[in-house]
């Protein structure tokens, strides 16, 4: 008798949410199977990967890879339009780093005119990121989603700490796609989610965050909160978990001692450039695998990598 797989495709299904506009604009979400399970159900919308650009331009890409890449650009918004040639990339992801109080504490007002900067030089979707400062960001996300308003960028994220601020501003008053944020815990994730959902920011206009962590450094909390999530959302029809998920990669992965430790500290190690972009590589698809929809990364080589991952799964 031949074997009959059983097919496991759920009533429920992932949300669907449109980032960017035009013919570069992506759809993020959709599924109603588990990650890559294409044989029990088609998958619309392959996972996507955003590259991140940091508003202090070079200065924080010394690796060798990077400044090959982005040789000759002198600011993000050259970077921008130069990353929109990378290969895999559907979106950018312009990273604040500047404006964190406690390192250059950029003024929004300059913020601003960089990721005006950058839109304009891009017709990639785009996802805002912040310094992690909760204060700032809740006034920088509003300032950016009014500057961008009709873009439809994404900005990530909105923490329990400033919620009602960026959810009010970015996510209502100019109809931008917000990030929830939480911290690798799912009963954190869905609360964050119920909090929004009575702010009064539509579902479909809402992504969720719930925290990363590079292989080796915790990685499982991450996979198992992933997992619950994805289950949660689809077999138990958990409408509040069922926004698509976007993980930040490479601000975990460059910071760990594999991605920074200079070959000649640890010889032993090898190259340090390659650590890294095998660091990042395998947290990427890791994170894919476990049910991310979209990941944000940085090395070009990484990149091209985690889109041939994704395509031949697909």
């Amino acid at each position: 008798m031949a074997f009959v797989p059983k097919k496991q495709a759920f009533n429920a299904s992932i949300n669907a949410v449109t980032l960017g506009t035009g013919d570069k604009s992506i759809v993020i979400g959709g599924e109603n199977v588990l990650p890559f399970y294409t044989f029990d159900a088609p998958i619309e919308n392959a996972p996507k990967i955003g590259v991140e650009i940091s508003d202090l331009g070079m200065e924080e890409y010394q690796v060798p890879g990077l400044q090959e890449f982005y040789a000759g650009c002198t600011t993000p918004a050259e970077m921008a339009k130069k990353a929109e040639t990378m290969e895999g990339a559907s979106f950018l992801c312009l990273h604040f780093e500047g404006a964190d109080p406690n390192g250059h504490n950029k003024s929004v007002e300059e913020c601003v005119q960089v990721a005006k900067d950058v839109a304009a030089a891009t017709t990639m979707p785009l996802v805002i990121v912040g310094c992690k400062n909760a204060e700032k960001d809740a006034e920088l996300f509003g300032k950016v989603a009014e500057a961008l308003q009709g873009k439809n960028i994404l900005v990530l994220s909105a923490r329990e700490e400033n919620y009602k601020a960026v959810g009010a501003s970015a996510g209502m008053a100019y109809n931008q796609k917000v990030g929830a944020e939480s911290a690798v815990d799912i009963n954190l994730a869905k609360q964050l989610n119920v909090l929004i959902s009575q702010l009064g920011v539509p579902a479909s206009s809402v992504v969720m965050n719930v925290g990363s962590a590079a292989v080796g450094y915790g990685y499982e909390y991450v996979a198992s909160t992933l997992d619950r999530v994805k289950a949660a959302a689809l077999a138990q029809s958990d409408d509040q978990l069922q926004m698509p998920i976007v993980t930040p990669v490479s601000t975990e992965t460059w910071g760990v001692k594999e991605a920074v430790m200079s070959e000649a500290e640890m010889p032993e190690w090898g190259n340090q450039e390659e650590r890294g972009v095998e660091m990042e590589i395998s947290t990427a698809c890791a994170c894919l695998a476990s049910g991310s929809d979209a990941v944000i990364m940085r090395h070009p080589a990484a990149i091209a990598t985690v889109a041939k991952f994704i395509d031949a799964l697909m």
